[in-house]
């Protein structure tokens, strides 16, 4: 996913199928500066994780 689409979703009020290695997730916020999503798995809202958001996945 490039920076400008998740940053879009990221601000969406509308909830996008959006995947991180297979497993949908949620993303909290960008990073906008170094390219890291700040995400969460849809059944695991506790699980926040940072991860590049090169690999994150649209559906």
């Amino acid at each position: 996913m490039n920076k400008t689409r998740a940053i879009e979703i990221a601000s969406s009020p509308v909830m996008a199928k959006v995947t991180y290695e297979g497993v949908p997730i949620y993303i909290e916020k960008i990073n906008e500066d170094n390219g890291i999503a700040y995400i969460h798995p849809l059944d695991k809202p506790e699980n926040t994780e940072q991860v590049s958001i090169q690999n994150l996945e649209e559906h």
